[in-house]
């Protein structure tokens, strides 16, 4: 699903910054030729996310001898102790591979999870989870891979995905009916327009622009409640703004389409995987 030259990019980045020009254990310490089994082992319960991206740095490592059994695949529910997959090779090669390959498994699990776990408590509402643009230079499409594998959906990847309007574009382009007729006189016809709005009177404002979906910003369940009677299917409605796991039923609840929580990829908890030699 994702390009491999961008994804060997990323963990040849890695490589290079961990091993730089050596590994000064591993090289003195292990004969060239020793080889050697580890496993994945699943230290938690989630939703598992990047097996085939951590393979993929033993790859690059050994090009040639590495094999790996996988048990587990991208979207598999894990419970503690699990066995994902096991890998044999060059010694060198697991030892080198190993922080990058954890890095990167640990953390798009830890994406997939927290989606999942989103996902279930707005389950049987109308609202999908879906992330932002909130991410981590360099990682982003990994990032929402992970959310698409964890169950949510994937917001813009870049401002030249849509024209949105945030507060400050407002602000500074004069105005919600100026700002919106000015882009509309000169984008092309498949880029559509998400307005970011603070209250129920730039909501009126927005509906009458006629854009294509709105961004409700830290409003009230009260208010988003109000804002779906009135838009009454005119537009999308994006609920966003500091919402957590103890609010986000009630927010779903509202009738909302959307809920974007850059908390998926900008602050979440990497999930407990080991690599672990046993042979």
């Amino acid at each position: 699903m994702i390009n491999s030259i961008y994804v060997d990019k990323i963990i040849k980045d890695a490589l290079l910054e961990d091993i730089n020009y050596l590994d000064a254990a591993t090289d003195y310490l292990i004969d060239e030729d020793q080889e050697n089994t580890a496993r994945f082992l699943a230290k938690d319960d989630g939703v598992l996310c990047g097996i085939d991206i951590a393979l993929r740095v033993f790859e690059i490592l050994q090009p040639q001898g590495f094999s790996a059994t996988v048990y587990k695949h991208d979207g598999d529910k894990l419970e503690k102790g699990d066995i994902i997959a096991e890998i044999s090779g060059k010694t060198r090669t697991l030892l080198k591979g190993e922080r990058t390959a954890l890095n990167l498994i640990q953390h798009l699990s830890g994406i997939a999870t927290a989606t999942n776990r989103a996902a279930e408590i707005v389950k049987g509402t109308n609202a999908s989870i879906a992330d932002t643009r909130k991410t981590l230079p360099g990682l982003r499409a990994l990032q929402k891979y992970a959310v698409t594998v964890g169950g949510g959906k994937n917001h813009r990847f870049n401002l030249s995905d849509a024209a949105m309007l945030k507060d400050n574009h407002v602000d500074a382009g004069g105005g919600i009916a100026s700002a919106v007729a000015k882009l509309k006189s000169k984008l092309g016809h498949m880029t559509k327009i998400e307005l970011e709005v603070r209250n129920l009177d730039e909501l009126g404002q927005a509906l009458q622009a006629g854009v294509d979906v709105i961004m409700l910003d830290n409003m009230s369940c009260e208010e988003m409640r109000e804002a779906v009677e009135i838009t009454a299917g005119r537009a999308l409605l994006e609920a966003s703004g500091n919402i957590t796991s103890d609010s986000l039923r009630a927010v779903a609840e509202t009738g909302v389409d959307i809920i974007s929580m850059g908390a998926l990829t900008h602050s979440v908890k990497a999930f407990d995987i080991s690599l672990k030699i046993i042979s």
